[in-house]
């Protein structure tokens, strides 16, 4: 096994689940260790909602990066205080779902630290009943990728808020995040310790103290990483698009407007119907305003330019396109 030298440490999640997906498809049968530190942002799992997994406002106005990976799994958020691992190997038939053979030298790492780690039920490592690690894994090609979290001194509150969303607002059958009590491992430590200090822990642990072996990113790997990137994992589609089908709904009641209610039905990010109902006053039929929402993506830019030039008050009495713009 070799570890994956990428250079700059902290990098953005898009580019991060980019250098993962080249190497699990390099064509090469050797193993990996990819430790990486995203930029802050949220990292959703393949099947999830992204809409149901975020407060998508929030992350936007904070420059939270919404991600979507490979594999499958709950919603986690990253910034510079979560070390992230990335074990990629040969799937020989047996390691899918094996989570405790990748992880577990990663509790006896942390233990040795003074940390009361434990791998605990199918792919979490806990301190009691606080979790500071979460796993996933992805199989393609004969090829096997086991990746997880540790949070050494996230920023609990920002995930809170980046986590939270409008639960009321959506309705669908994706698979929903359990949200677990989660702990910063700094709280358990004896003297502070950065993510670098703890990556260089955790090779010489996994590596049993024996000179581990760089691969360093070539700048031909890094085209085909940046490709990734641009067409995969910075691509509206992927990240949002893909979420499945959903219902989406709004009430709220706005001074000097009344109530304003609109439903929303979203097939591959798509508004497939749109009905807007309220006991509010307008002039103009809503039926039109309704019409110019259906077959466009569920979007703020791409609302905001079908909105532009129109006077929403004149569909929905006194409420300004701004204010409609967040309502949807």
């Amino acid at each position: 096994m070799r570890w994956v030298d990428q250079g700059n440490l902290y990098l953005p999640a898009s580019v991060n689940m980019a250098i993962q997906e080249y190497l699990l498809g390099k064509g090469s049968d050797e193993d990996y260790i990819f430790f990486y530190v995203n930029e802050p942002s949220v990292i959703i799992g393949r099947y999830q909602n992204a809409w149901e997994e975020v407060d998508e406002a929030y992350c936007r106005k904070e420059g939270i990066q919404v991600v979507r990976r490979l594999s499958g799994g709950g919603a986690v958020y990253t910034d510079r205080g979560n070390l992230n691992y990335s074990f990629i190997t040969r799937d020989e038939g047996e390691s899918f779902m094996n989570f405790r053979r990748f992880i577990q030298p990663v509790a006896e790492a942390l233990r040795a630290l003074g940390v009361p780690a434990e791998v605990t039920g199918r792919n979490d490592i806990q301190v009691g009943e606080r979790k500071i690690s979460g796993n996933a894994q992805y199989a393609s090609g004969g090829r096997l990728m086991t990746h997880g979290t540790l949070t050494l001194s996230l920023d609990l509150e920002r995930m809170q808020r980046a986590l939270t969303p409008k639960a009321e607002k959506f309705q669908s059958k994706s698979t929903k995040s359990v949200r677990a009590r989660v702990a910063n491992i700094q709280e358990f430590l004896k003297e502070p310790m950065d993510v670098e200090a703890l990556r260089a822990h955790l090779l010489r642990h996994i590596f049993r103290g024996s000179s581990a072996e760089p691969y360093r990113l070539t700048e031909e790997d890094w085209r085909k990483i940046r490709k990734l990137v641009k067409e995969r994992y910075e691509n509206w589609e992927w990240n949002f698009g893909r979420s499945p089908a959903f219902n989406a709904q709004v009430s709220r009641r706005v001074e000097g407007v009344g109530t304003v209610d609109v439903r929303l039905w979203v097939k591959d990010g798509i508004i497939e119907s749109c009905t807007i109902y309220g006991d509010f006053f307008g002039h103009r039929p809503l039926e039109e305003l309704e019409k110019l929402l259906i077959g466009k993506p569920y979007r703020k830019e791409d609302l905001a330019k079908v909105l532009a030039g129109v006077e929403v008050s004149r569909y929905i009495g006194g409420l300004s396109r701004e204010d409609f713009l967040e309502l949807l």
